[in-house]
């Protein structure tokens, strides 16, 4: 899978792991390669499960805040840092919650989502 992420234009490459394309839920793993560039995001239907199999990233969360000309920024909250060889392995992020992805090393994740798959939100 980190071949065909590498060689993606995208750098990453996602596998499907729902049994029958009428599984209603969202389970996949993810390779992730350095300078992939996941848009900041929510999901409006679901929580996410993110646990690392291997590799290291930080899972960033977002907040949108004023900016005093009637409009809103995206504005970092907090990283949770997600490597296995340090015991730090997942993380929950809440339904709605602005979120992203900094990869330091190839990595590989395992994600789960309630519910058929739903385009992003940006």
């Amino acid at each position: 899978m980190h071949l065909k992420a590498a060689a993606s234009e995208r750098k990453r490459m996602n596998q499907d792991l729902r049994t029958t394309a009428e599984d209603g839920s969202q389970r996949m793993l993810n390779a992730l390669e350095v300078g992939t560039e996941v848009p900041v995001h929510r999901h409006l239907e679901t929580s996410e499960t993110t646990v690392c199999l291997q590799g290291c990233l930080d899972v960033v969360f977002y907040d949108l805040q004023p900016n005093g000309d009637g409009e809103t920024n995206m504005v970092e909250q907090k990283r949770v840092r997600l490597c296995p060889r340090e015991g730090k392995y997942g993380v929950q992020i809440p339904l709605g919650v602005w979120h992203s992805v900094e990869v330091y090393e190839p990595s590989t994740i395992f994600e789960a989502k309630d519910g058929a798959y739903q385009p992003v939100r940006h």
